[in-house]
């Protein structure tokens, strides 16, 4: 492999990274994913030997944080957690943070509420790399471990089609401008006040390769009918908690369940980023069935993430 190409110094979003760097870096994630049983024998064991990588999570974590934290390490890198309180924009200027922050560290992983805020900090930071770890808007990270779930289960992506069932989040948005790259048409069923947002189509049509094409969808049956995998998220995001029972009336026609996959081609894939709301967003027997790839999901997240370290802090060492 050739090192990567990318000239960002930061990951805040899917379309930071050009087509090549994509379908690289899911090449690199599943190559690092094949040599992590090499443990310390690994060539890239120590490829962030020296430097520290700091966690800044605003909101809770069991995948994202787990993930970085094992990459890093696994890289040869040192972890700082840094404290919730060091709430950006609240003690002191998010400029100010991310100003001292790069005098110490050579990246940050942050996960937080406003994408706007994340590019601010980025802004300020010349020399720090930044990684978006989940905001509001955008969660890059997810759709890259879902994309190379995908692709071990399919071989070639282009051509295929992925239904997203529920609200237009920010999962959604990334699997937009992720699958539109690399060439495969996403389906997003929503109902009325939750679809995906306008800027979001417009910026996945505009990336758009091999004819993939992105539909929105009022009815969930029309977005999955011949669709090679469906998706779901939870219909409450965190920070929404107290618009929860006005979301569970306004999905309950999206519940992802046998009914809704058989709709779907035969042998259709289910996706969840997790957490899952069994009875809500799918049942318990579409997310316990041999269809289900939510875990698979999940580990692939460790592996895209250390691709992702990798391509920003040691493009040298990807030979």
């Amino acid at each position: 492999m050739t090192p990567a190409t990318t000239t960002r110094k930061d990951f805040l979003s899917v379309l930071d990274f050009d087509v090549t760097d994509l379908e690289r870096c899911l090449v690199l994630s599943a190559r690092v994913k094949a040599e992590r049983t090499l443990g310390s024998q690994a060539p890239t064991a120590d490829a962030l030997a020296g430097r520290h990588v700091a966690l800044l999570f605003h909101k809770p974590s069991l995948r994202t944080r787990s993930t970085f934290e094992i990459a890093v390490h696994e890289l040869g890198g040192h972890v700082l957690a840094l404290q919730p309180d060091v709430a950006l924009g609240a003690r002191e200027p998010v400029a100010d943070v991310a100003r001292n922050l790069e005098r110490w560290v050579d990246a940050i992983v942050i996960r937080t509420f406003s994408q706007q805020l994340l590019g601010e900090f980025a802004t300020a930071a010349r020399r720090l790399h930044v990684i978006n770890a989940l905001t509001d808007e955008q969660h890059p990270c997810q759709a890259i471990a879902d994309f190379l779930t995908l692709q071990e289960r399919w071989g070639s992506l282009r051509g295929r089609t992925i239904a997203f069932v529920g609200d237009g989040n920010n999962v959604a948005a990334s699997v937009a401008h992720a699958g539109a790259m690399l060439g495969v048409n996403v389906h997003v069923a929503s109902p009325e006040g939750y679809q995906l947002p306008h800027a979001v189509v417009q910026q996945a049509t505009s990336v758009a390769r091999h004819g993939a094409r992105l539909r929105l969808f009022g009815e969930a049956a029309d977005a999955v009918a011949g669709a090679d995998a469906v998706y779901t998220d939870t219909w409450t995001s965190m920070g929404q908690e107290t618009e929860s029972d006005v979301r569970r009336r306004a999905f309950s026609a999206y519940q992802v369940n046998d009914a809704l996959m058989s709709l779907a081609k035969p042998g259709a894939l289910f996706m969840h980023c997790l957490p899952a709301h069994r009875g809500d967003e799918v049942t318990a027997d579409v997310i316990e069935s041999p269809a289900a790839v939510v875990f698979d999901q999940a580990e692939n997240r460790l592996h895209c993430q250390k691709a992702l370290l990798l391509m920003l802090l040691a493009p040298g060492r990807l030979m």
